[in-house]
């Protein structure tokens, strides 16, 4: 029987959402029930508990996890983030969120998501060596660069990677590039992929601006998140489109300038400074303050169940494009549909890095690399021609954004898995 988890409104429950989206892209498919049971859950699910040595000689058992929501289109795909509040229903559904993303940009991948519960801001370079390696060594069962490759995520970088792809080729006995993606460019990184979630969110802003009639030079855009995606987002939103970035926000709070904010000078003061707290000539504002700005474009790019029933009725944004992953709960998405605001939906809007990403694979695959320009020109392809088809299917279907992109997903999903069958 399929599992069931009921909402809860006061804290919601990432995989619960994840189901429910998933729900109301069957409903409206008229899903045979055996595909919605296997479609529903997760294929396999992996939990370690693994020992630290940490630098003052004591050791520490963390946990940490992997998923594998689906296999049905092709290895799976999905990117590992280290925080404190990581948890398995928190992976489960980020892993089957991969599934409907790859889907929607026609990659041949599943979905997956990995995680280890730990502060990492509290732990020396040292320590996230030792973590990252033996966290590797712990989930090398299921991982490979054809099965499951791994790539970055919230507080992991491309020297995460460096360590994974390290570990996992010692095993081997020999290097192993493809077995995960957002690597230095010097052991197999593909060019533009530390900017392709940005990117991605820039050009998926523009597609929707053109359609609504909004010109970009000039328009106001609030970005909560100042992370590898909102930072990128914002200064290319700034840089390459004209936009006046008001606000910037991080895991500390905010800052605010009406007459707008240079995201670049933003960007380093915040490395320098260890937060955006105190940027000259800005005023601070909290997270929850940055999603109800008047703003053209809000672009949410912290983490998940930001935009909630509590707050939607009072985002004054035109476009919201998520750049996080599950930001907007579904009782949220029904309260901004009613008020007129447009949502580009996560599993298209930050497709960017996965697209990359498999371009990075495919690259390492024949040992053969592409220009950034290359790179560029066929993310923006891609993701022009995505978002071209969710915006058509959610209007011949006169369903949200995020029901169009869903019915796209699942419906490839569901014939993937319909021609390959049951085994045994």
């Amino acid at each position: 029987m399929a599992q069931v988890l009921l909402p809860d409104t006061q804290n919601p429950n990432p995989y619960a959402i994840a189901q429910r989206q998933f729900d109301i892209a069957a409903d409206r498919l008229c899903l045979d029930d055996r595909l919605r049971q296997v479609l529903r859950v997760t294929k396999r699910e992996l939990t370690v508990h693994f020992p630290v040595k940490m630098d003052d000689g004591s050791v520490e058992i963390f946990t940490g996890y992997r998923v594998q929501h689906n296999l049905g289109r092709g290895p799976a795909k999905g990117g590992v983030r280290y925080h404190p509040e990581v948890s398995l229903d928190e992976v489960r559904a980020l892993a089957m969120w991969m599934t409907w993303k790859c889907a929607v940009l026609r990659l041949p991948f599943g979905g997956a998501k990995g995680g280890v519960v730990c502060d990492p801001k509290r732990m020396s370079r040292r320590e996230l060596e030792g973590l990252t390696r033996r966290f590797t060594s712990e989930i090398s069962i299921i991982i490979g660069p054809d099965s499951d490759i791994p790539a970055p995520d919230v507080n992991t970088d491309a020297q995460t990677m460096a360590w994974m792809m390290d570990t996992y080729s010692m095993h081997q006995g020999y290097s192993i590039p493809s077995v995960v993606t957002g690597k230095p460019i010097n052991i197999g990184g593909s060019e533009g992929r530390a900017d392709a979630t940005g990117r991605g969110v820039m050009y998926v802003v523009q597609e929707m601006a053109r359609e609504m009639g909004l010109a970009l030079e000039g328009a106001t855009v609030a970005v909560q998140g100042f992370g590898n995606v909102g930072s990128v987002a914002a200064r290319l939103l700034h840089s390459e489109c004209g936009c006046r970035i008001i606000a910037v926000s991080d895991h500390t709070g905010g800052v605010y300038n009406p007459h707008g904010i240079d995201p670049t000078e933003a960007y380093h003061y915040s490395r320098a400074n260890g937060s955006l707290r105190g940027l000259p000539d800005s005023e601070p504002i909290t997270n929850e303050e940055l999603l109800t700005l008047q703003c053209d474009v809000l672009v949410p790019a912290a983490l998940g169940n930001q935009i909630t029933e509590a707050n939607a009725s009072r985002v004054r944004a035109r476009i919201v494009a998520e750049g996080a992953n599950g930001p907007t709960t579904p009782e949220a998405d029904e309260i901004l549909a009613e008020n007129g605001v447009v949502v580009i939906p996560d599993i298209l809007a930050n497709a960017g890095g996965v697209t990359v990403s498999y371009f990075e694979w495919v690259q390492d695959k024949q040992a053969f690399f592409w220009t950034e320009e290359e790179i560029n020109a066929k993310l923006r392809l891609l993701m022009r021609q995505s978002f071209q088809e969710v915006l058509e299917r959610s209007r011949a279907e006169d369903v949200s954004m995020r029901t169009g992109a869903y019915l796209l997903a699942v419906s490839r999903v569901a014939e993937a898995t319909q021609l390959r069958g049951l085994y045994p």
